[in-house]
Order: structure tokens, then C-alpha cells, then sequence
């Protein structure tokens, strides 16, 4: 009995010696009187090392610019006086943005007309090109990106068409379109 309680405290002893570092614990479960041992401190500073090329978005040729505006100051802060001419190289700073995304909305009408003859109702006929449902091509095409290829819910994908295109859907389009692109 002695023996056995013995092996035992030999076998606790040993896993209490047990951390992260020389068995396959994590690093969690290391004992609170572990203290890990700290590297030492290095001596360059955080960031970016001097001499170190730095990673930045490269402005586009001023030529592919949609907008372009010009700051120049009017007159010198200490005598007064009014500055002329341009700066070779001026400081730049290109903003990009994403214009209002405002849906098109067509409205077809087709006229039945009467004959004054023979008396006979004839409508034009239906237009190539035109879709029989309420949404064209680029007004599907969202739908199966949201919930094909982004994995979107149909009531996520009806939000995301409202707030950033301004296209209002209901739920049972979302799966009614998701249906015609299957079908296409």
C-alpha cells in the first residue's frame, strides 16, 4: 500500500513538472509558478527600419484622374504678400470613391390599337432584348453573387440590394432570380 501511494506522488510530482515547453500541453495549462522566460529586449524600435522600402498604394497617372483639384495658397503668412506661378511638384493625394449606385427603371408600354376597318384589336409585339420579369441582367446578376458565391441569406441578400444599390426586392424574388440563373 505504501509502494503504490508512493508511485503515485512520484507520478503527480512529474506532471506538475510538466509544461508547454518540453511536452504537448498548451500554454495554458502551464502552472501558475512557471514564469516563462522573456526574450530580450531588442534594440531597434518598432515598425519600419530605416532604409526598409515602404509598401504603399502608388498614385495613378494624374492623365486617368476623373477630378482633379487644385490648392494653391494665396499670399505669404508672414509678409502678406500674394504668392504667383504654379508648383512643379506639387504634394498629391488621391481619393477614391464609389459614385451613388441609382437604379434605372424602363417602363415598356405596348398600345392595342383598333382597326378602323375591319374592326380588329392588334397589340405591338414585345421587343427583343427585353426581359419578361421585373429584373434585367445587372439587377440579377447581384442576386447570384450574394447568395452563390458570398454564401448570403435571401433576406441578407434583399438588405444588401436595398442599402447599397437602392433596388427594392422582396425575399421570394431573391429566389426566383437564384432559380433563372440556375436555369441560365
Amino acid at each position: 500500500m505504501v509502494h503504490t501511494l508512493q508511485e503515485q506522488i512520484r507520478t503527480l510530482q512529474e506532471q506538475l513538472n510538466h509544461t508547454s515547453r518540453h511536452s504537448s500541453r498548451p500554454s495554458s495549462s502551464d502552472p501558475p509558478q512557471h514564469k516563462r522566460p522573456r526574450r530580450p529586449r531588442s534594440k531597434r524600435r518598432r515598425g519600419g527600419q530605416p532604409g526598409h522600402p515602404g509598401h504603399t498604394r502608388t498614385l495613378v497617372p494624374v492623365e486617368d484622374v476623373d477630378e482633379v483639384v487644385v490648392r494653391k495658397p494665396a499670399q505669404c503668412p508672414h509678409c502678406q504678400m500674394p504668392f504667383v506661378g504654379d508648383d512643379p511638384t506639387p504634394w498629391r493625394h488621391q481619393v477614391m470613391e464609389i459614385p451613388p449606385i441609382q437604379p434605372t427603371m424602363t417602363e415598356y408600354q405596348w398600345h392595342q390599337l383598333v382597326c378602323a376597318v375591319c374592326g380588329e384589336a392588334t397589340r405591338a409585339s414585345w421587343p427583343a432584348g427585353v426581359p419578361s420579369g421585373t429584373y434585367g441582367p445587372r439587377g440579377q446578376a447581384p442576386v447570384a453573387l450574394c447568395t452563390g458565391a458570398y454564401r448570403l441569406s435571401k433576406r441578407t441578400t434583399q438588405q444588401a440590394l436595398e442599402e447599397i444599390c437602392g433596388v427594392p426586392m422582396r425575399v421570394g424574388t431573391v429566389s426566383q432570380l437564384e432559380q433563372a440563373t440556375t436555369g441560365a
